[in-house]
């Protein structure tokens, strides 16, 4: 397998995210895109965070751009009327997801990092990572729509594809399929330490992504698991090409982080997931109080290792300028 650390080299945005001394480049900021026009829904669990169509999203990234946030990660929310048992809209070139992606990349060209989601669940029928085939999620046949999505999206622009599922063996796979395709300045983001953790919900609610039946335990891996299958997911997925390693959820597995990144040569991210953010915004009244609280969990998350961070306080962080 190529192994090419020319990827994150490849950009100066990518090298800013990665290598750089501005704490602000090493923050993403998450985006829900819809379909239609002139669409700004407020996501109700996730106060600040709103589902919008392309038009309103590039008028956002623009102010969070201007703010000195350079990376940002989009999730398609699909429709349940275009939802199938194969998830065929994810890799569907005419969708919004893409035709954002493509839009965004016209405008900030490589002076933005733009990472998707590579998974399934947002847009199959059932709301599971992977296909089904009766009520087992099937590894190997999933990985092959996975590499379809992927190589859908490095065709559209995006600088890194984010391979959520957990699935065996997807990075390899994807890498191998980005080579075939020619993709090979496309970068890989594995959710390499991905815990089936009950701090989802608000995200679930924000890209209708729920399971219609069961659970992610089969794919993501157990609460309780130790320091061990953490490591070994990660090296495995450096091995097949990773180019970034996630671990998610971060706070709760700050001690995690810190094991993965003395482990592994290649960069760690955390998400700062959705039911993370929400404790935070309810537990917080003012601005002077979530600045303290958020200062506090971005310090932490530099310390356990992470070099790039995930999070949907990014753009109150660069607008109010709580890290300066």
């Amino acid at each position: 397998m190529n192994i090419r650390p020319r990827i994150n080299r490849w950009t100066q945005a990518r090298r800013s995210m990665l290598f750089g001394n501005a704490p602000l480049h090493a923050l993403v900021q998450p985006h829900f895109v819809v379909a239609g026009e002139n669409i700004d829904t407020p996501i109700e669990s996730m106060p600040g965070i709103n589902q919008q169509s392309i038009d309103v999203l590039i008028e956002t990234v623009q102010n969070d751009y201007d703010n000195g946030i350079r990376a940002v990660m989009l999730f398609g929310v699909v429709e349940h009327s275009e939802k199938d048992d194969a998830a065929s809209k994810a890799s569907d070139v005419d969708s919004h997801l893409h035709r954002a992606v493509q839009e965004l990349k016209s405008i900030h060209g490589d002076s933005i990092v733009v990472m998707t989601d590579v998974c399934l669940c947002t847009a199959t029928n059932h709301g599971h990572c992977g296909l089904v085939h009766e009520g087992e999620i099937l590894n190997d046949s999933s990985v092959e729509r996975l590499c379809e999505i992927a190589v859908s999206h490095a065709e559209v622009g995006a600088d890194y594809v984010c391979a959520s599922d957990m699935m065996d063996g997807r990075v390899i796979a994807i890498r191998s399929a980005l080579e075939a395709a020619g993709f090979t300045s496309t970068g890989i983001l594995s959710y390499s330490v991905k815990y089936a953790s009950t701090f989802y919900g608000p995200f679930r609610q924000a890209a209708d992504s729920s399971p219609e039946f069961g659970d992610r335990s089969t794919h993501q891996m157990d609460i309780s698991s130790g320091y061990d299958e953490a490591i070994l997911e990660s090296e495995l997925d450096v091995k097949e090409g990773a180019d970034i390693v996630m671990v998610k959820p971060a706070l709760a597995y700050l001690d995690v982080v810190r094991k993965v990144a003395d482990s592994i040569n290649r960069p760690v991210a955390v998400y700062n997931v959705s039911g993370e953010y929400a404790m935070v915004m309810n537990a917080t009244k003012d601005d002077n109080s979530r600045r303290r609280m958020v200062r506090e969990i971005m310090t932490a998350f530099n310390r356990a290792g992470a070099d790039v961070i995930v999070s949907y306080h990014a753009r109150e962080i660069a607008e109010k300028g709580w890290l300066d």
